[in-house]
């Protein structure tokens, strides 16, 4: 019964006879014969040729804009729709929508005005830290031997007041006296080293020997930076710590002559790169400045393509506020030393001038540069650098507080890895030996100039302090002035420690309420010693396996060890698995 209609479909259709045989023209037959059986006699196949499964004709899929239709609609078509020009017509009009990704847009055009924030916010942080240095580097010139002063008449004139104390000096007092001696004795032991033979000896040499020198004396003058603090640490403590046993005094003196030793070895190789920057400077052709310069830009290849934590960040941009600091001081150095060999001309002075913004311009396009794709590469907002800004303000604070443990000149030191000691000591050598005194009137312009020098280190205090507290207070760091948190001895656990501490939620305070941090400035004997960290700023944070964590409220802490606030984070830190 199925074959019934089939046949009765046969029958009617257009181009065949009652008799089962086609009419029409031979042309007609033979387009019948390659023609596949049809329904009706349209273009349309046989139902049961698509077969169980297969799409309808009209729910064919549509290809660059062209159905799939058999042979015979293809040959319908005008040859227009298949020309070059549809398809160049369907490329011209083509549309899309951006808001389709809005997100991944979005945060495109966040990175482009975080690279174009970051110029003005590392300059910031620069123009700080630069004066932070500074600061501590005119102390060295003015308070310190105002200090040492007032601590030697206090020795001379202590039997007259009697012993109230079981010191006979203050643990400051004692740090400045040692500073003081160390400067003297590394300043008389400069003058045995010859600059004059120490130029023409590097002058000698080729361009490629004094390249390959200065980049090892940069990396000589950081590692002597890393463990000259640390000397000079071991010294302060060593002559501070509460002794039993007057025998055990002695070990001072071994530590004694080793911080001479370094502060001299370190002032000589500082006097090196200044000699090396001098001879570039008098090149003939400055092939040797534009080489030192390059190697400012080969520092990009070497930060740029790594991964960077935010401490690491940190550590870096420390890094780079004293080697700017530096090179200001070299290149102080180096026009002193000139316009003493063209006896003070001032035109010399406008001959330098260029070489001088030349090389400060492009230290400063470096680190622009550097940072600006650091923070990119790692998804770092321009908003970190004012959190910098507050945790190297904190310091400046804190050293200002009655219960604080430390200077704030050393406390620079280990931040930035900036020693003014060794710095110090060159830039007398090299001012005494340049500029010489003779007569009355000009020991009363040195007198005129110290007291100016004094001055701006006032002044220069004043406004740090004042910018310093607006910072603290902007980041909400206050109460870390006041209630510092009590943390385990570095290579301790925190259970080892006294007893008499007790911590509440990462708190400790002593019976009357206020923190003590340590016990050198003043003599408190029922006052624990305290190390001053912080608990806050923890997006600056990597794994330490040390220490223990404090706070347990964040999830995402809960298996993980402590980490290491920003306040712990100096130059030398080692963060992750490298250090800036």
């Amino acid at each position: 019964m199925a074959g019934v209609p089939d046949a009765a479909a046969s029958a009617a259709a257009p181009g065949s006879s009652g008799d089962g045989r086609r009419s029409g023209g031979p042309e007609q037959q033979e387009s019948c014969r390659d023609e596949p059986k049809t329904l009706w006699g349209n273009s349309e196949p046989w139902p049961s040729a698509a077969g169980p499964g297969q799409p309808s004709p009209q729910q064919r899929a549509e290809t660059l804009g062209f159905y799939e239709s058999d042979r015979g609609r293809k040959k319908k078509r005008s040859f227009s729709d298949l020309s070059l020009l549809r398809f160049i017509s369907a490329e011209l009009t083509r549309g899309y929508f951006l808001e389709h990704n809005e997100a991944k847009y979005t945060e495109r055009r966040e990175r482009v005005y975080t690279c174009m924030r970051i110029p003005k916010e590392l300059e910031k942080l620069m123009f700080f830290g630069i004066f932070l240095c500074l600061d501590a580097f005119l102390y060295v010139f003015t308070l310190l031997p105002l200090r040492v002063f007032l601590a030697m008449f206090r020795f001379i004139t202590l039997p007259c007041y009697g012993l109230r104390d079981r010191r006979l000096l203050q643990p400051a007092q004692v740090c400045d006296i040692l500073k003081g001696v160390i400067l003297v004795i590394c300043y008389f032991m400069m003058h045995y080293v010859d600059y004059s033979m120490m130029y023409h000896l590097i002058r000698g040499q080729s361009v490629i020997k004094l390249y390959i020198i200065y980049n090892m004396l940069e990396v000589a003058d950081r590692l002597f930076s890393s463990f000259g603090q640390d000397i000079l640490d071991a010294l302060y403590w060593t002559a501070t710590e509460p002794k039993e046993r007057k025998r055990a005094h002695i070990g001072v003196i071994p530590h004694f002559f080793m911080a001479v030793l370094y502060v001299f070895l370190h002032a000589i190789l500082i006097m090196v790169q200044a000699t090396t920057l001098n001879v570039a400077f008098n090149s003939h052709n400055k092939s040797l400045l534009t080489i030192m310069m390059s190697n400012n830009f080969v520092e990009i290849k070497g930060s740029v393509f790594k991964k960077f934590e935010k401490n690491n960040l940190f550590q870096m941009s420390n890094s780079d506020i004293k080697e700017r600091f530096t090179n200001y001081v070299l290149l102080l150095i180096v026009c002193l030393r000139n316009m003493e060999q063209f006896s003070w001309n001032p035109d010399h002075l406008w001959v330098l001038f260029p070489d001088v913004c030349m090389v400060v311009a492009s230290e400063i396009a470096v680190d622009i540069v550097k940072h600006a794709f650091i923070t990119k590469f790692n998804d770092i907002t321009a908003d970190v650098y004012s959190e910098y800004r507050a945790s190297l303000a904190f310091d400046l604070v804190s050293s200002r507080q009655k219960n604080a443990y430390t200077d704030y000149s050393d406390s620079v030191s280990r931040r930035m890895g900036f020693i003014p000691l060794p710095l110090a000591v060159l830039l007398i050598r090299v001012v005494t030996s340049s500029i010489k005194v003779q007569g009355v009137l000009a020991y009363v312009c040195v007198v005129l100039f110290y007291c100016g020098l004094i001055s701006l280190k006032v002044l220069n205090s004043i406004v740090l302090l004042g910018k310093s507290c607006q910072y603290v207070k902007e980041a909400k760091m206050e109460e870390k002035l006041f209630n510092p948190v009590l943390t385990a001895t570095p290579g301790k656990p925190a259970g080892k420690q006294q007893n008499t501490f007790k911590s509440t939620q990462g708190i400790s305070t002593d019976e009357n309420g206020s923190a003590s941090v340590t016990s050198q400035p003043v003599h408190q004997e029922n006052s624990p010693s305290l190390l001053v960290t912080s608990n806050s700023d923890q997006f600056l944070t990597t794994p330490d396996g040390e220490e223990k964590d404090i706070s347990q409220d964040s999830s995402e802490l809960k298996h993980r060890s402590a980490k290491k606030d920003l306040l712990e984070i100096d130059r030398f830190t080692i963060c992750g698995n490298r250090i800036d």
